[in-house]
């Protein structure tokens, strides 16, 4: 069963695939533009060496993003051809060139999706999520926990930390250890937990067709706020206008620029462990920064 047995299955026997454009810019999946006989567009991921759970994980954090008050895309349909192709089907979005105000309503939304209630989302408001999702291909750990400092250091940095071991010499390996013994010193509970998208770099927000910014490619679980906006700071930042928008809503708490790092260092980890040595050098900063604290 190829991509039009798939879409005569949702769509009924009369409808057809009249044009497919390949989408670039994606470094996981092929992504195509389908434009169907019955006058619909569709945007389609496909992945011969995904995991089974991998655009089920996917539909699961976008639906919790969008409950919790996100734009996000809406899921269509997801599955496995019988020639072993994963897909997840969503709606098409045209995309549009930003509206004057889409930083500042990025900030806002993300700010309301980080403040809703978790008991409604997802119920249930440990950190964590309801099931093991993706982080690129990495997969994530999402076990349930009551502290997010102990789900920070068991199911984010001492996991890529092992993976990453291969990379580090003996005084890296101290350090990971010293670090992950002592993160008490460095990480605060939250006042609240947040659905918290998990990927949130300039890649993984676009404009919609009316220029306002919608979410994409999420990595979800519940956690600290703090961990996304540390994230938008990593590649480049986001816009002032973002920040001061979100802030409205969520104040800065004292000590965010001390923990920044660390929350990022999951993810230079998890670049380290996918692409290779050229983020070595990240990490043993953040690394050696922490031990001298």
């Amino acid at each position: 069963m190829g991509l039009a047995d798939v879409i005569r299955q949702i769509y009924g026997e009369e409808v057809y695939i009249i044009d497919k454009a390949e989408i670039t810019g994606g470094d996981i999946n092929d992504a195509y533009h389908l434009c169907l006989s019955n006058g619909e567009n569709l945007f389609i991921k496909v992945n011969a060496k995904a995991k089974d759970d991998f655009f089920a994980a996917e539909k699961i954090g976008l639906e919790a993003l969008h409950k919790a008050g996100a734009v996000t895309p809406s899921v269509i349909a997801y599955g496995k051809t019988k020639d072993n192709l994963s897909y997840l089907l969503l709606n098409y979005v045209r995309s549009s060139r930003h509206k004057r105000t889409y930083w500042e309503d990025l900030g806002h939304m993300l700010a309301q999706v980080h403040r809703a209630s978790m008991d409604k989302i997802t119920g249930d408001s440990r950190f964590g999520f309801s099931a093991d999702n993706y982080i690129g291909q990495t997969r994530q750990k999402n076990t349930r926990t009551e502290s997010w400092i102990e789900f920070f250091r068991t199911s984010r940095l001492a996991v890529q930390m092992k993976l990453a071991a291969g990379y580090f010499d003996k005084d890296d390996k101290q350090r990971c250890e010293k670090l992950l013994d002592n993160l008490e010193k460095y990480l605060v509970e939250p006042e609240f937990p947040s659905l918290i998208h998990g990927d949130l770099w300039s890649g993984n927000v676009m404009p919609d067709h009316n220029g306002s910014p919608m979410l994409i490619d999420p990595a979800t679980y519940i956690g600290h706020h703090e961990a996304d906006i540390a994230m938008t700071e990593l590649f480049g930042g986001f816009s002032p206008e973002f920040y001061d928008a979100y802030h409205e809503i969520i104040p800065k708490e004292p000590g965010y620029a001390d923990r920044r790092d660390l929350y990022n260092m999951y993810h230079l980890l998890n670049h380290l462990n996918l692409f290779g040595r050229s983020y070595l050098a990240a990490v043993r900063r953040i690394l050696k920064s922490y031990s001298q604290k």
